[in-house]
């Protein structure tokens, strides 16, 4: 494999584990278990042991449960910026093992991007937990697992289509994250600004 294709690919999987690395680590290990996707590049070849991606869909459940709730699910996020950016780099020197340079760039790239793809969702997250109803985290959960499966797949079959469309994903929620907290801290600061008085 081509070393500049290998490092999409991991940078596609690291965009996907910035998401939820749980569930990234556990459609690619079960997708390469039912020779779906394959052969992994690297030593990505571990993620399709059952004991692996069962362990990684368990937690992939228990987060995606965890999204429901209003306010946890902003404490989840939190949680996890200390957890994501490290297995969006790890599993990106896994999908790239066997090329000591490449790694150590997959390692470096993948570990920024996945940082980004995370907080970029903890903004998301943060946003819409100020709707105390649940309907909008279980559509937001639906659509992110929905966009990690749909990577796990693409990143194998078309690594720099798969790639680019990630990039240009992020952009977007930069943008709609940035808009969204603008709308909410108008609101914030109509809710608390003094009345006008009648007549001024």
């Amino acid at each position: 494999m081509e070393p500049l294709t290998a490092l999409a690919q991991s940078l596609g999987l690291a965009f996907a584990s910035g998401i939820s690395a749980y569930a990234a680590a556990a459609f690619v290990g079960l997708a390469g278990h039912l020779g779906w996707i394959g052969p992994l590049p690297g030593a990505l070849g571990v993620l399709t042991d059952p004991w692996v991606f069962g362990t990684a869909g368990a937690l992939a459940l228990v987060e995606a449960l965890a999204m429901l709730v209003p306010g946890i699910a902003t404490a989840w996020e939190a949680i996890h910026t200390a957890i994501r950016p490290f297995a969006a780099a790890a599993l990106a020197v896994l999908a790239t093992w066997g090329e000591p340079r490449l790694a150590v760039v997959a390692a470096l790239l993948g570990g920024a991007l996945g940082l980004a793809t995370h907080a970029t969702k903890l903004g998301l997250r943060a946003t819409i937990d100020t709707s105390p109803e649940p309907v909008t985290n279980a559509a937001a959960t639906t659509g992110e697992l929905g966009v990690v499966a749909a990577l796990a797949w693409a990143i194998w079959a078309h690594p720099w289509i798969a790639l680019a469309a990630a990039l240009v994903l992020l952009t977007a929620l930069l943008y709609v994250v940035r808009a969204l907290w603008r709308t909410v801290a108008r609101a914030i600061a109509a809710l608390f600004s003094p009345p006008t008085a009648p007549g001024s």
